[in-house]
């Protein structure tokens, strides 16, 4: 099956359940199906979309990819940006406190010890099944009622009534949660699929003799690798020599940190939010107060073409990252947020930044800056290639 269907909030369906042969086709169909909202004009691909790399790409009122999503009732705006749905299969289950080694790090930051993994920007699903099950019940996202109304809105498809009994038994409809965590782990063995994690980017093909970085993506690639930068800390799962696992680099460590990211004042003045987002204290495994702020560590797969960025979306350019990385080595020349032209804001939590992280670093000239953002560029999934801009840096060689 795997239709793939383009575009935000198409059905995806197929015409005859013969059609549907696994829980992975199914799962297809159901992250498609905007039935499964209340007035049925959303589905998990509305702000997931595949053509976006699992992103939303719907515009706000300014004709810029929005900092937060439009719910299915047209009106309520969530208060973090949709992160992206593809390489999610590889973020480990969520565990409260765990300490993973560090892969070319040594001192200070050879070891971390905390938070790890999880579904959602604080972690707060488990895995994948997990996380399938939270928009469609969310009042500010698809909006259903309970899993019943849910499970009752499945049944209306022909479809499934023949398919979910032939993939998880007859009496898969009998019970209310046994049908609805059949369609969460459908959507979950769809999101495995290499749809959502090809590992096909020009950095894929740099380490197979495919491609040949560009000496500004090779620079980019030296300085995010090297022992005097911070990237790494953070964005490296396995060792760059490792032989087998470096095919398979999503650029997160699943850890959760607190970086120091100012407030989306634009976007709390349109969803009425005035609380503090709290971050991986959201979870209910969390109580200390000491991880007020964190959030999981996102994949930069693909982070040129998923913008807005930050967890709540506040920086709208790739380049504006980087130096709001870089003024915290290098305050006294990185002053201004280059998108507002103002001093940078303060934390939204200031109490739990993690300075010591942030602060080891070595200053970048804007060459070693945008030399960065090319390096990323190359993270990119070649389907999404065409998406990229420029924006003023030209990554080609002469």
């Amino acid at each position: 099956m795997m239709l793939l269907a383009s575009g935000c909030g198409g059905s995806g369906g197929s015409s005859g359940s013969d059609v549907i042969d696994t829980q992975a086709e199914l799962g297809e169909k159901l992250f498609f199906d905007t039935n499964l909202s209340a007035n049925k004009t959303q589905s998990c691909a509305t702000c997931h979309d595949p053509e976006r790399a699992f992103t939303d790409s719907r515009l706000d009122a300014h004709g810029e990819i929005s900092a937060v999503s439009l719910g299915d009732d047209g009106f309520s705006l969530g208060d973090r940006n949709a992160p992206t749905a593809a390489y999610a299969r590889f973020a480990p289950d969520f565990v409260a406190s765990s300490t993973r080694q560090r892969p070319g790090r040594t001192g200070t930051h050879a070891a971390y010890t905390g938070a790890l993994g999880g579904q959602f920007l604080d972690g707060r699903q488990v895995d994948l099944a997990g996380q399938a099950g939270g928009p469609p019940l969310n009042p500010i996202e698809m909006g259903l009622a309970d899993r019943a109304a849910v499970v009752a809105r499945l049944q209306e498809d022909e479809e499934y009534l023949a398919v979910f009994p032939r993939l998880f038994g007859e009496a898969v409809f009998d019970d209310v949660d046994t049908a609805y965590e059949a369609m969460q782990q459908s959507i979950a063995a769809f999101e495995e699929t290499a749809q959502f994690a090809p590992f096909d980017s020009k950095y894929d093909r740099s380490l197979t003799g495919e491609y040949q970085l560009s000496f500004m993506e090779s620079t980019g690639k030296s300085l995010f690798f090297a022992g005097n930068m911070n990237c790494g800390i953070c964005h490296q799962l396995h060792q760059v020599g490792d032989p087998v696992n470096k095919f398979q680099e999503t650029f997160s460590s699943y850890e959760y940190h607190n970086i120091g990211v100012p407030e989306n004042t634009a976007v709390r003045m349109l969803n009425g939010v005035t609380e503090t987002d709290l971050g991986l204290l959201n979870n209910s495994q969390i109580t200390d107060p000491a991880q007020e702020g964190k959030f999981k560590v996102p994949t930069l797969r693909n982070v040129a073409v998923t913008g807005p960025y930050m967890h709540n979306g506040v920086f709208r350019d790739l380049r504006t990252v980087i130096e709001f990385y870089d003024h915290f080595v290098a305050a006294s020349t990185r002053i201004e947020n280059p998108e507002t032209n103002d001093v940078w804001a303060p934390p939204e939590v200031p109490g739990t930044v993690a300075t010591n992280e942030l602060e080891d670093s070595t200053a970048l000239n804007d060459f070693q800056v945008d030399s960065l953002v090319c390096f990323l560029r190359t993270l990119t999934d070649q389907r999404y290639e065409s998406l990229i801009q420029d924006k003023g840096i030209d990554c080609a060689d002469p």
